[in-house]
């Protein structure tokens, strides 16, 4: 069986919300990554998203419902979730809440609370709208490799393994969502970083973030290795990646930079959130037999810049 490619209009819509609804996958596009989408109240469905990324059955994933769906997977909403979601929804914001009995343990891997995001994408809103539930999503790529940003990232790794990617080009944000975990009785904790930073997420709350991203696994992003491409990773500093190509670099070395360099075989993404809409499409290119090794050099400030930094140590961590 091919993956079917659907166009982003009122056709591919209807298709695509008719094989949900019948119990199938569709990979849809939203402004961080696409994501490997399934009716979220039908475990069968969410039982093949695992199989299809060869992904853990404990590893949670994240509903995207509309603003209006999502408190319904929630036994609790509390005065700070409400906040954030009228703050940032629809956007790359997903909140860590205690779970409702709707929301089913195949998705959020046997714990007692579930994420949730309202993906700020046309596509996928009409989608989700389409379906009349919501959708348990994550990235449409194989268990530990790059996230896709297009629909031929997704082909790359699961065609065959799923029924269709809705396809509306590449996605505008590059990195995943930021998560922050909201329980009763705990402080609000940051759990992965991403296309929304920390800082403006405190603004709305009126305090700090506490630091939960190198804790238990309890949501998307968290295992230690992840992100990677075939071949191993290095993040080195300006300086030394000058060093290393005034030393005579090797050509089948992969150089991503944010200017560029002096290399036959490097990536100039520019900085910041140029940098994080790049990132992925160039860490792809090291699945190239060709390329022995990925140098990157990240960019040295901006909003995005602790997100990038945490995609990379995941990259380039012991597999």
């Amino acid at each position: 069986m091919r993956t079917r490619r659907l166009t982003a209009d009122q056709n591919g819509v209807d298709v695509a919300a008719r094989i949900l609804r019948a119990g199938g996958l569709v990979a849809l596009p939203t402004e961080t990554v696409y994501g490997l989408a399934a009716d979220a109240e039908n475990a069968a469905a969410v039982a093949a998203i695992f199989t299809a990324k060869g992904r853990p059955a404990d590893q949670p994933v994240i509903i995207h419902a509309s603003s209006e769906q999502a408190p319904v997977y929630a036994s609790i909403w509390s005065e700070a979730a409400a906040k954030l979601a009228d703050a940032f929804w629809p956007g790359p914001l997903t909140l860590v809440v205690p779970r409702s009995e709707r929301a089913l343990t195949q998705v959020t891997g046997g714990l007692e609370s579930v994420g949730l995001r309202c993906p700020d994408h046309p596509v996928t809103g009409a989608v989700v709208r389409a379906v009349g539930t919501g959708l348990a999503a994550p990235s449409a790529n194989r268990y530990g490799h790059v996230s896709p940003t297009t629909a031929a990232h997704v082909l790359n790794d699961l065609d065959g393994r799923i029924d269709a990617v809705l396809d509306a080009g590449p996605c505008e944000v590059g990195l995943e969502s930021t998560i922050v975990e909201l329980l009763p009785g705990q402080p609000a904790t940051l759990l992965r970083r991403g296309g929304l930073g920390a800082e403006a997420i405190e603004e709305v709350l009126g305090r700090p973030l506490r630091d939960g991203v190198g804790g238990r696994v309890r949501a998307p992003g968290m295992v230690r290795s992840h992100y990677a491409p075939a071949a191993p990773v290095a993040v080195v500093s300006e300086s030394d990646l000058i060093r290393r190509i005034a030393a005579g670099l090797a050509p089948d070395v992969l150089v991503i930079a944010p200017g560029a360099v002096d290399h036959p075989r490097s990536v100039a993404l520019g900085d910041d959130a140029a940098f994080a809409h790049g990132l992925y499409q160039a860490l792809r290119m090291g699945d190239d037999p060709e390329v022995a090794q990925v140098l990157v050099c990240p960019p040295a400030t901006g909003p995005l810049l602790p997100a990038i930094l945490d995609r990379l140590n995941r990259s380039s961590a012991p597999r």
